[in-house]
């Protein structure tokens, strides 16, 4: 009975040695492999019997050797039970395999050490995606320094330029009589001052960057959208565009100033943009309350949007939904990524040649 126990506990293990997912050897206390699975050959590309002439000293990257070698003298010397580590191995073909080398040691009744068991499973496409990405993030710096020298230069360039208009419009006051009563003129000066707020907003970010919610201001909803609605009154007018403000006069959002401009701008200029030709545009916005959100809803009449194709692509950097010439697949993108980080979620409504409505979740103030 004890031996036909002794038997399956052999096979057991034999079963479990065999196919076990990923990579398993015993190795002697020298280093040399004593027993493999078909899991190590697929892996480093030599067959056992290759792998029975060899160390793993002979296929590990000179590299990690002594990592390995000195925590394998600290389970020789049962300082340690096991270990763990990611080292680079040689492939028969010559590239470098990255793996997780899970190691432990067993010894014999009398505390003796016997042999090594190995684990070791690959983690190439993992380091792959690794590198790429730490790439990515190291492009990504370089151009967030370059935006950052960009930005303080047009901050405090625009505004010489943006005061600079100011005050040609009060040398046209004092030598013009009646144009302070003209509408178009009025209209121009309205704009020059609300593009004076919003190169200070932009400033006031570029200085003082905020930590997620912390540094969130109470803004007047109306107010923001009364003043949007203003700064593109004279393209609203030139393409016969109607805008309907329902907005709730006394709703007050958590935002920052020049994100909250943005959104909005961006999203009626985009309705007035993507009109349909077939009929006059309008744009309603409203507003609703729900739970910790103030809802802002912006609806057209306009071309719409094929959600069914273009569902994945339509907060994409480069997605573009429509052919114009003024496309260029990037406002969206950073639209959404402004709502997002005032703690904010948008989603849209679309049919084909009949409109959208685009509803922005705000953070009550």
């Amino acid at each position: 009975m004890h031996k036909n126990l002794s038997l399956v506990k052999d096979e057991l293990f034999e079963n479990i040695f065999t196919y076990a997912y990923g990579g398993i050897a015993i190795v002697g206390l020298k280093g040399n492999w004593v027993k493999v699975n078909d899991s190590i050959c697929e892996l480093f590309g030599y067959t056992k019997e290759e792998l029975y002439n060899l160390s793993f000293q002979d296929i590990t990257h000179r590299d990690d050797l002594d990592v390995d070698l000195d925590h394998m003298n600290q389970l020789l010397g049962d300082e340690i039970q096991n270990y763990q580590i990611e080292k680079r191995y040689f492939h028969k073909k010559g590239h470098v395999v990255w793996a997780l080398l899970s190691v432990s040691i067993v010894r014999d009744t009398l505390g003796n050490p016997l042999y090594f068991i190995s684990q070791i499973i690959d983690i190439s496409n993992q380091k792959s995606a690794n590198w790429h990405m730490q790439f990515l993030m190291n492009v990504v710096k370089g151009q967030n320094e370059k935006l950052n020298d960009f930005a303080h230069i047009a901050t405090h360039d625009i505004r010489t330029h943006v005061g600079n208009l100011g005050s040609i419009t009060e040398f046209l006051e004092e030598d013009i009589d009646s144009l302070a009563d003209n509408e178009n003129y009025k209209m121009l000066k309205e704009s020059i001052k609300n593009l004076d707020e919003t190169i200070k907003h932009l400033n006031d970010i570029r200085l003082d960057k905020p930590k997620k919610f912390n540094s969130l201001n109470e803004l007047d909803l109306y107010d923001y959208v009364k003043k949007a609605m203003y700064n593109i009154s004279a393209i609203a007018k030139k393409e016969q565009c109607e805008i309907i403000n329902l907005v709730d006069k006394d709703l007050r959002v958590l935002g920052i100033e020049a994100y909250l401009d943005s959104i909005i701008l961006n999203f009626l200029t985009n309705s007035i943009k993507y009109r349909s030709p077939d009929r006059n545009a309008v744009i309603e916005i409203s507003t609703a309350v729900k739970g910790i959100y103030v809802i802002l809803k912006i609806k057209d009449n306009g071309l719409g949007i094929d959600l069914e194709k273009n569902k994945d692509k339509l907060f994409t950097l480069n997605g573009t939904l429509h052919k114009h010439h003024d496309s260029r697949g990037v406002g969206l993108y950073i639209t959404k990524s402004h709502i997002e980080s005032i703690g904010g979620k948008i989603e849209v409504e679309s049919k084909v040649d009949e409109g959208t409505c685009f509803t922005i979740y705000l953070l009550k103030g």
